[in-house]
């Protein structure tokens, strides 16, 4: 269950930014804690796991992409990336790695806000949105290729029943595709029933995510049996 008053952990070394992001977060009723670098990012969480990260991609020392990495392995943290206007590689790489979001500098803060609360709401899966979109069949424990899909708890398990890490943007198009069997779904449908705001006419994000997908579900990624690409169409799950 998430908490009435989400903790994020908003990290950037421009002390201005930080602190700008921290206090209108603070007032609109969020626990904040600010931190300069990768290295405090860590160390903060390893103390109080936060509900939501804000992560910059250009600080000294360890970049933002490399503590995504380390993120990535020890935990599914929604993460949103802040990315100059023109570094499109670094957004494209951010979500290789299992960015949830990205948004530009400068920040428009109620922008920001928006993308917190949808990420939040999409990590919860108590959004009413989120609950509108769920059929009745849509719930307990599903097959999905070789693995299992916990759809009530948000969780992949793989064929050896180990847990396999998913953010929840993973977790949402997993779910879609799951209450679309059989149907070809172009990428705009993908996004607009997984609810990500995060994309532009042509970013290709939603390939980016579903290559990611099938390193983790699918026998042989390369020749993917579960998630089919249909040429010039989408993407179709069988």
């Amino acid at each position: 269950m998430m908490a009435a008053n989400p903790h994020i952990l908003v990290c950037d070394d421009e002390t201005h930014l930080r602190e700008m992001v921290g206090e209108y977060l603070a007032e609109r009723g969020y626990r904040i804690t600010e931190v300069p670098d990768a290295q405090s990012l860590h160390e903060a969480m390893a103390n109080e796991p936060a509900d939501l990260i804000v992560l910059d991609i250009n600080m000294p020392g360890e970049d933002g992409l490399t503590a995504l990495r380390v993120l990535r392995s020890r935990s599914d943290v929604p993460v949103i990336m802040l990315t100059a206007a023109s570094e499109v590689i670094d957004r494209v790489v951010g979500l290789e790695l299992g960015a949830d979001d990205y948004i530009g500098k400068p920040v428009d803060l109620r922008e920001l806000e928006a993308r917190i609360k949808a990420a939040l709401r999409r990590q919860s899966g108590t959004g009413v949105d989120d609950q509108a979109q769920r059929p009745k069949r849509a719930k307990g424990m599903v097959a999905f290729g070789q693995c299992k899909l916990d759809l009530d708890g948000a969780r992949l398990f793989g064929p050896d029943e180990n847990e396999i890490a998913i953010t929840a943007m993973e977790f949402n198009l997993l779910r879609v595709f799951h209450q679309n069997i059989g149907r070809v779904l172009n990428r705009d449908q993908l996004l607009e029933q997984a609810h990500d705001r995060g994309w532009e006419p042509y970013d290709r994000s939603i390939d980016l995510r579903i290559s990611r997908l099938r390193r983790k579900i699918e026998k042989n990624p390369a020749k993917p049996e579960t998630i089919r690409t249909i040429r010039g169409i989408g993407y179709t799950y069988s």
